[in-house]
This record gives structure tokens, C-alpha cells and sequence, in this order.
């Protein structure tokens, strides 16, 4: 008989999930005969499969040692870099300021070495996390940013803020703000465009109409010039919606491509500019604009946080000419 008692990461999930992720050995023909023939219980009692655990509970298991994991000794993450710019950490949450060139999450080309396999690397190191007392969560990330754009990334450290931080995201209660290069200067100081975007699948690129399209789906992008010189504008822009390469797409519609986008700008304008290959883009900014109940992480409304070292925004535009 082995015991599990459910830790505040695990509480709130249904009984047959805790079993597969606790026991991946026991085929679920077994697992579902074990809960009828009461093998397996909860606090000593009969449960089924769409009960809910609690913080503290207990699950008995009266099946063989055979279907149980041998703990591991080792886990990849420990091969995972060291380095991490943290921007802000408490016992709930972590911001990243994730650079260029390192992955948000492991992919076919690399899976040891990426943001959150050195956020789980860090956290074990530190005594926070240990995958042997987690049966579901690790540390997640809320956000991500794509390899070649750096910004801020938001890391979760429990199943709770992990739950509360995707919410607030899915329904706009968390501002994200980004810096870039134009080539060129927009047509005003500061504006607010709309547009409809349609994403063509094979190529995953986005089309921008001014009126509505089939398929279109509106695009709101805000923009901020905050210094234009020698051909190229460092701009702030903000997002209202969250379209596939919205910023790219939507200021390259209005003529000026981000420098280094060979998708949305051309090979020709970036050459005149240094020829760069990857987008001058940052998520340097973030802030919590919770207008509903945050739980656990309340004590973040209204704060925001800034990344400090945006290599392209300092002495601009003379450190990239």
C-alpha cells in the first residue's frame, strides 16, 4: 500500500488525473477496476473518478509495487543553464527578462537548455521546488516570447498563481508594452490603429485590410514615436488585441516595417540599415491591471515592471548604425 497526500499544487484536481500523473505504470482499465473494487480510497473511503482533491487529503493505493515509478535520481533541468536576469521574485511569482536567441520552451531543437528549464533549475537549487514532492505542477511559464525577441516573461511558482495569472492574461488584465525600430517614421506622433487581420496557415504569415474581410479578425494596435533619426523611429507600442505577429504585420501595413523583419519589411530595406536578421522588437514592460479579484496575487495590482536593458533603445540610433 503506498500513500499520497495532496500537497496545495495538487489540490483541486480530479481523482483519475492524480492517478496518471502520480502512477503512469497503472493502465487505466486497472485504475478504473481499483476504484470499484475500493483498492484505491480516499481518506479511507470509497471514491470515484470525478472527485475533486482537497489541500491535505489522502489517496491509498492497494496495488502492487510493480505499477509504482522508481524515483529519479536525475532530472534534465539540472542540465539547463544557470543564468537568469530576474526582474522581480516572491514566494508567488517570477519576471524574466528573457534575451534573445534563448527558447521560452523546449522544441524539436533544443530541449535542455530554455527559459523555464533554467527557471526549474534555480528554483530546485534554491529549495522551492523538488519534482519528488509534486505529483502535477511545476513551475510554468504564463507568457512566452518567440526565440528572437527578448522582453519580459512571467514564471509562476504554484498551481494557484499559475491558474490566476492565465486567467487575468486570457481576459486583458495584464498590459504588456514593447519598444521597437520603424523604418521610417508613422505618419503621426501617436495613434491608435485598427485593421483585420487573416492568417495564412501554410506560410504563418499575417494579411492586414483596412475594412473588414472574411475571415478578418480586428487588430487594434497603439503606438507612441518617442525618437525618430537618420531614416529609423524607436516607438512604444501597446496592444489591445493579441494577433498572430500583430505588430509586425500592423506597422509594416502603415509603411514602416520593424528593422531586421525580413517577413513583413524586405531584404533591400534592412541592408541599408546594417542588414540585420532578426526583428528589433522588445516586451520591455508589464503591468498588472487587475480589475477583479486576484486572489493570492492581489497584492500586484496596479504595479508594473520594467526591463532596464533594451540593448537597442540606448543611445539610439547610433548604437545600431
Amino acid at each position: 500500500m503506498k500513500e499520497f497526500t495532496i500537497t496545495k499544487n495538487d489540490a483541486g484536481q480530479h481523482v483519475d488525473k492524480f492517478i496518471t500523473k502520480s502512477v503512469p505504470l497503472l493502465p487505466k482499465s486497472l485504475m478504473y477496476k481499483y476504484l470499484r473494487l475500493k483498492r484505491i480510497k480516499l481518506n479511507g473511503k470509497k471514491t470515484d473518478i470525478a472527485a475533486r482533491l482537497n489541500e491535505n487529503d489522502v489517496l491509498q493505493m492497494y496495488i502492487n509495487d510493480e505499477f509504482f515509478e522508481k524515483p529519479k535520481d536525475s532530472y534534465s533541468f539540472l542540465k539547463a543553464g544557470k543564468s537568469l536576469d530576474v526582474i522581480y521574485e516572491d514566494e508567488n511569482v517570477m519576471l524574466l527578462d528573457k534575451k534573445a536567441g534563448l527558447l521560452s520552451h523546449p522544441d524539436e531543437t533544443e530541449y535542455v537548455d530554455t527559459l523555464i528549464t533554467r527557471v526549474q533549475r534555480y528554483l530546485y537549487e534554491k529549495g522551492e521546488y523538488d519534482p519528488k514532492n509534486e505529483a502535477y505542477f511545476a513551475p510554468a511559464l504564463v507568457n512566452r516570447i518567440d526565440r528572437n525577441t527578448g522582453g519580459i516573461v512571467i514564471a509562476a511558482k504554484n498551481a494557484e498563481s499559475l491558474r490566476i495569472l492565465n486567467e487575468k492574461l486570457k481576459n486583458r488584465e495584464i498590459s504588456k508594452f514593447y519598444l521597437c525600430v520603424l523604418i521610417g517614421r508613422p505618419p503621426k506622433a501617436a495613434d491608435t490603429l485598427t485593421a483585420y487581420a487573416v492568417k495564412d496557415e501554410k506560410k504563418n504569415k499575417v494579411a492586414v485590410f483596412d475594412s473588414p474581410v472574411p475571415d478578418g479578425k480586428t487588430m487594434i494596435t497603439e503606438y507612441r514615436v518617442i525618437k525618430s533619426d537618420k531614416g529609423l523611429t524607436l516607438a512604444e507600442i501597446a496592444l489591445h488585441t493579441g494577433r498572430t505577429h500583430q505588430i509586425r504585420a500592423h506597422m509594416a501595413h502603415i509603411g514602416c516595417p520593424l528593422l531586421g523583419d525580413g517577413k513583413y519589411g524586405t531584404n533591400e530595406q534592412n541592408a541599408r540599415f546594417g542588414g540585420y536578421k532578426k526583428q528589433f522588437l522588445y516586451s520591455y514592460k508589464t503591468a498588472f491591471d487587475f480589475t477583479s479579484d486576484a486572489g493570492i496575487l492581489n497584492y500586484l495590482r496596479g504595479k508594473s515592471f520594467e526591463a532596464k536593458d533594451v540593448w537597442f533603445a540606448e543611445n539610439f540610433p547610433e548604437k545600431i548604425l
